[in-house]
């Protein structure tokens, strides 16, 4: 008799835990890709991809993630850098023309690239805000994605001729300091313009399948 209620026993445990499994197989949906996971895919078609995931993997958190939202993150952060980058140039030019160094010109022309930089980053932030994923495609917003795509490709090209002052390998430490600095800010804004091109290429596909 002991026998028989061990087996009735193992039997409807048996029974129990394979219609358990069965519950949860047709009632699970698969999970959808992280944030984590939607940052290092948009971070790959990047030239940069490394320094994409260093900074934006802070906002792997982040709810409602799409590339709209990524490449605004993206810009912001190649505006504090900038700004950032800035504020160092300010104090050194300060230092250098008080005492007419000859280091001067190079910084005071990178300077005043890096301030350009500032300005069209900025710009390209409040325009990309105009770019309302839920408006449809439209010719507005195709005019605010030239905008961006033109206001970014020139804080890049800024950047770009600032570090072209300080050619070379041997240079000062301040000169040194500021290269890295604004290489940096040149990486930085490149990785944002080819996340907003991720983003506005989206728009740009739709539009040619129209009829």
């Amino acid at each position: 008799m002991a026998k028989i209620s061990l087996f009735l026993v193992l039997f409807f445990l048996f029974v129990f835990h394979n219609n358990i499994g069965t519950v949860d197989s047709s009632t699970v949906r698969p999970r959808q890709p992280g944030a984590k996971t939607f940052i290092e895919v948009s971070c790959r078609t990047t030239r940069y991809p490394a320094l994409c995931m260093k900074y934006l993997a802070r906002y792997a958190n982040s709810s409602n993630r799409d590339e709209h939202q990524l490449a605004r993150d993206a810009l912001t952060i190649s505006l504090y850098k900038a700004r950032h980058t800035r504020s160092y140039m300010l104090k050194v030019a300060k230092e250098l023309g008080s005492i007419k160094a000859e280091e001067y010109p190079a910084v005071r022309d990178c300077l005043q690239q890096i301030d350009d930089s500032v300005n069209q980053l900025w710009q390209s932030i409040r325009e990309i805000r105009r770019c309302d994923p839920k408006s449809g495609i439209s010719d507005d917003i195709f005019w605010h994605i030239d905008n961006v795509e033109t206001w970014v490709s020139a804080a890049l090209t800024d950047a770009i001729n600032c570090v072209d002052e300080f050619p070379g390998h041997r240079m000062s430490k301040m000169k040194a300091t500021i290269k890295v600095k604004v290489i940096n800010v040149a990486q930085l804004t490149s990785n944002a313009l080819a996340l907003f091109h991720r983003y506005a290429a989206r728009y740009r596909s739709a539009a040619n399948k129209k009829p």
